[in-house]
Order: C-alpha cells, then sequence, then structure tokens
C-alpha cells in the first residue's frame, strides 16, 4: 500500500491559501483513485507540526517510508509547474523539514507543487506570501496542474 500525505494548515480561514496545496491536491486526489492500493490523508495539524502526524500515521498503518508520498507547496518552483522526486525537497520549507526530523530521514517521495507567482520587482517575503490566497486567476492555472499531478500520482501507483 502507498500513503499520500498532504501538508497543510487546518480551518477554513487556511482553506484556499498556497501553503495548502498539499491539502487541495488530496482533495482531488480522493476522488480519483478509489479502489486502488492507496490512500490519500491529510495532516490536519499546522504546517510547522507536520511530522509528528505523518509519523503518527506511517506507524499507525505499519508503512514502509519507501511508500510514502507527501504533497506540498514549493516557492522553488513556479505556479503551474511540479515536480515528483525521491528525497528532493526545498531549500526552505517548515512542514517538510518537520517531517524530516519526525522521519529522521530525507528518503521518502516530494510532490512539490509549485505555487510562485510573485512580481520579480516587487518580491513578497516567502512566510507572507504562502500565507495568502491563490488569486481566482492562480486558482485556474492551479486547478489544471493538479489534475495532472493527481492523473501522474495515480499511474505512479499502479
Amino acid at each position: 500500500m502507498k500513503l499520500i500525505i498532504g501538508l497543510g494548515n487546518p480551518g477554513e480561514k487556511y482553506k484556499n491559501n498556497r501553503h495548502n496545496v498539499g491539502y487541495i491536491v488530496i482533495d482531488k486526489l480522493s476522488r480519483m483513485v478509489n479502489g486502488q492500493r492507496l490512500m490519500a490523508k491529510k495532516t490536519n495539524s499546522f504546517m510547522n507540526n507536520s511530522g509528528e502526524a505523518v509519523k503518527k500515521m506511517i506507524n499507525h498503518y505499519s508503512l514502509n517510508i519507501d511508500h510514502l508520498y507527501i504533497v506540498h507547496d514549493d516557492l522553488d518552483i513556479p505556479l503551474g509547474s511540479y515536480k515528483i522526486q525521491f528525497g528532493v525537497g526545498p531549500k526552505v520549507h517548515n512542514g517538510v523539514a518537520s517531517v524530516e526530523k519526525e522521519l529522521g530521514t530525507k528518503d521518502f517521495w516530494r510532490v512539490r507543487v509549485g505555487v510562485d507567482n510573485r512580481d520579480p520587482e516587487n518580491r513578497v517575503d516567502g512566510y507572507d506570501y504562502v500565507l495568502q490566497d491563490f488569486t481566482q486567476e492562480e486558482r485556474k492555472i492551479l486547478d489544471g496542474i493538479i489534475g495532472k499531478v493527481c492523473k501522474e500520482i495515480s499511474h505512479l501507483l499502479r
């Protein structure tokens, strides 16, 4: 069995934040993967404490870490792009760092969904930027890429 875990922040306040891409992907993926040998879950903890929730799920399902996929936002990748990589992640991401710390390894799959659409002339700080909601235009781009991400994940896991 494979476990796909989306990182984000719980609550209505954060629902459309860039930081909640992991949750958004899991919402769509859950509707697509019924009957396959995988589970799509959200952490339901705040981003900086993601590692504790991930570790609990791995222990609960007695899962091999090689079968873990973490879905998260990534400011190193532009909006409309994504990467699925093993053991490679963004330069700075507190949620991913928390997972690495709790698991004691970087050796798990990462589904890195790009969210960077900042104006290069007036670049907003990353911390503030990821806690802002997507604009309507950005959400259209995001919805298209999420469809591609979910299809690739479902094909990888067959």
